[in-house]
Order: C-alpha cells, then structure tokens, then sequence
C-alpha cells in the first residue's frame, strides 16, 4: 500500500491545500501543521507559477503573494524536509507543468523522494503526454495524480485504469473557487472511475462548507479543500493557524460522521 492509499485506509479523507510560501515559508509550514492537527490526512502544497491555469482568484493571488515572498522551488522543498521531520501524513505537491520542466524532471523527483514528498498533481499535463513525467517519477516512488473532470468523458475509464495514488475527481467546470452548488453528475463519474479502478477518490474544486463535504463524502472516498483555506490565510495572514485548524476540525468532523 503506498503512503497516499494509506490516508484513505481509516474510512473518508479530507484534503487540505496550501500554497506554499504564503505568506511566508515559517506560516506554511506552521498552517500546514495545523491542517493535520486539525484532522487532515493528506495535505496538498502548491509550488507557485505565475500562470496557474487552472486555479480561480483565490488561489491565483495567493500564487502572487507567494513569489512577491520569494517563494522558489528549492525553498518549498526546504519546507517539505522541516515538515517531513514532524509528521507522517502523506504530502502532495500541487503545480505546473513548467516548474517541474525547468528544475528537470530526474532532479525533482529524485529531491521528492529525498525529502518525503509522496505524489504531484499537475492540472496542465495532458494525460496524453503524461508518459515521460510519469515514468520518471514512478522510478522515485512517487504518484502522479490523475484528474478527471466533467468533459474527460470517454476517457474516465482509461485514465481511471492507470492510475495511482488517488483519482482527483473535478466537481465542476472552470477553475478552482468556493461555490454555492456542486451540480455535476459526480455519481455517474464515480460509477464508472469504480468501475475501472479500485484507486481511492477524492473530490475537489468548489467544496467549501461542512455540508458541502459530508454530501460528497457519502459518493466518494475523499474531500479535497483549497480555496476556502487560502481564503483564511488571506484574511488573517499571519494570525491564521487557530482559524485553519478549526475550519479543518469542522470539515474533519462533518465527513468522519460516514465513517
């Protein structure tokens, strides 16, 4: 069982994000210890790109705040070693294609493996050009998550079949953001992942309040929550860990009632 099917094992996950560097690398790692306190069992950290396609204001200014900081790539693997040396709970790289390009695939993966990193979501990487990335990264041990979203359609099975580590399921269409209702049809989308795939699930994009997370957690395996997070941290900055840990405690709460 790899490390990241293990923060499924003892009934519904929830996820945390952070962006890594917000608003300074001693706050990430003191919010990122908080969300596990909390009650996170995987917590995803973002590495900041001045172009994350995929993400919605939120996360996007977060990215800004991040490397106005001097957030680099080397000082959020920094921040992984400190955390790695005070927890267990799996940790998951969440970025772009072209960071993980620049720094060389063999290099990245070969720190990731070094310092604790169990897998890496990249929402720009085609699944149709996955291939070398992931071969790489599979020698190291570490999952590249797959993503499925609404229009993969008839790729769901395919893409579910190879999978590792977790399946991010996309709630909704567009980028990443707190949202009112999640309308798509997860059920079907997980009927078929369940159907290819024994890959834990996890879903992400929108998910915001208890309620939200306990009607997810009834289809799927796992929560995943990023935006409303860096929201707290960007109303309380540096005051925000009390907050997260009690946003996280509640999320937590909400879903371990399916257990």
């Amino acid at each position: 069982m790899s490390k990241i099917a293990q923060a499924f094992k003892n009934g519904k996950a929830f996820i945390g994000f952070v962006t890594g560097g917000d608003p300074s690398m001693e706050k990430s790692e003191e919010y990122i210890l908080e969300m596990i306190r909390g009650g996170a069992d995987l917590v995803e950290i973002g590495i900041p790109f001045s172009d994350p396609m995929a993400e919605g204001p939120v996360i996007q200014e977060a990215s800004i705040r991040a490397l106005s900081a001097g957030a680099t790539v080397d000082k959020i693997f920094d921040l992984v070693g400190s955390v790695r040396q005070k927890t267990e709970v799996p940790l998951v790289f969440m970025t772009y294609l072209n960071p993980v390009f620049n720094y060389g695939y063999t290099r990245f993966f070969a720190r990731c493996a070094e310092l604790g990193v169990d897998g890496i979501i990249i929402p720009d990487l085609p699944y149709e050009e996955k291939g070398e990335l992931a071969d790489v990264a599979a020698s190291f041990g570490i999952d590249v998550i797959s993503l499925i979203a609404p229009t993969s359609e008839q790729r769901i099975q395919q893409i579910a079949q190879e999978a590792t580590g977790f399946i991010y399921v996309v709630s909704s269409m567009g980028v990443t953001g707190m949202r009112s209702e999640i309308k798509t049809d997860l059920p079907a989308i997980l009927e078929v992942v369940r159907g290819a795939s024994s890959i834990p699930t996890a879903v992400g994009f929108g998910i915001n309040t208890p309620i939200q997370a306990r009607e997810i957690a009834k289809i799927a395996d796992g929560v995943i929550v990023g935006s409303a997070i860096v929201k707290i941290i960007e109303k309380h900055g540096e005051k925000a860990g009390s907050y997260i840990y009690d946003y996280v405690r509640s999320m937590k709460n909400a879903i371990s009632e399916l257990d």
